[in-house]
């Protein structure tokens, strides 16, 4: 049997994070593994615990979400992270986006919703609502341009084709017949020539610029 999801929860309000455990304990293959009431115990639970997944919201005293996303990048930290917020303006969202979020669901989310979500984004999904994508994609235009795609080879415009329509790299894999660590030799190449610093922009750089898989 798989090893359940390991799921660390990061919120200021005891109440949410109690709701959200609730929600997820029923979850078979899910386990919350720990807590913590901002972004920078999050960070130091996250080292800590090594979890795979961690639900943060955005808003916190001190470290907010996006603070504690920046340092989780920077010190290399693999857990992926899905926002748990109630706010919906783009100004809130699409910056943790930025910072390398994996996608984001809101506070009133469904329980059965919200273990989707995080079984997807743990499968190397992205999770994006339209209004976002949108947004993301008009601040892209202004910092990719065209003329970079003409660096990646062909197998390279394969795999970021198939990185836009949401694949995982073991998925990438089998569909390519190609190991995962050729494909994730080719995501690092793909990143590195686009000049993007993550699998969400080059997603967004692909459905910007006509490469689909």
């Amino acid at each position: 049997m798989a090893e359940p999801i390991k799921v660390l929860l990061v919120d200021d309000h005891q109440v949410v994070r109690r709701g959200l455990r609730t929600f997820l304990e029923v979850q078979d293959d899910i386990e919350v593994v720990g807590e913590a009431a901002d972004g920078a115990e999050g960070v130091d639970r996250a080292e800590e615990l090594r979890p795979d997944i961690i639900l943060m919201d955005v808003k916190m005293p001190g470290l907010d979400g996006i603070g504690a996303l920046r340092r989780l990048h920077e010190i290399g930290n693999p857990a992926r992270v899905l926002i748990v917020t109630s706010f919906t303006e783009q100004r809130t969202v699409v910056p943790a986006l930025r910072a390398g979020a994996a996608g984001y669901v809101y506070k009133d989310v469904d329980p059965d919703a919200l273990a989707g979500a995080i079984r997807s984004v743990h499968a190397g999904h992205i999770l994006l609502q339209p209004e976002v994508a949108d947004a993301l994609l008009s601040q892209e235009m202004s910092n990719s341009g065209q003329g970079r795609g003409s660096s990646l080879t062909e197998r390279e415009r394969e795999v970021l084709g198939l990185i836009a329509d949401g694949r995982s790299n073991r998925e990438i894999a089998r569909a390519l017949v190609l190991s995962e660590k050729t494909v994730k030799t080719h995501v690092s190449n793909i990143l590195m020539k686009l000049d993007l610093a993550d699998r969400t922009q080059a997603a967004l750089w692909a459905v910007r610029h006509g490469v689909a898989g």
